[in-house]
């Protein structure tokens, strides 16, 4: 595994929240990230690490391969992979989002 690979793996297993996004949330670079920073503080998360992969080009590719999925934002609660703005705005819709950032 890649430098890039085992930081990343450090971040969504030593965080209980963790967002790979465009941007910060204080001052999102897309739409899509800043959705989905909305959706996790309505959701009541707190302590949320994000990661702006637009400062580093290895971490933007590396989360992509990480998790096989091709776009960001990706959200992390607790180690595992949720998904991406459209996946968290549909948790949200139905609860689920904030059982498990909650949980």
């Amino acid at each position: 595994m890649s430098d890039v690979q085992n930081w990343i793996k450090e971040t969504v297993t030593g965080n209980p929240v963790v967002l790979f996004m465009k941007g910060t949330a204080q001052f999102p670079q897309c739409g899509f990230s800043g959705k989905a920073i909305q959706l996790l503080k309505a959701s009541g998360a707190e302590n949320i690490v994000t990661v702006n992969v637009l400062e580093d080009p290895e971490v933007r590719q590396g989360i992509k391969d990480y998790s096989n999925w091709p776009t960001v934002p990706q959200l992390y609660v607790k180690g595992e992979f949720v998904g991406g703005s459209d996946i968290m705005n549909e948790m949200y819709e139905s609860g689920e989002l904030q059982s498990l950032i909650k949980g």
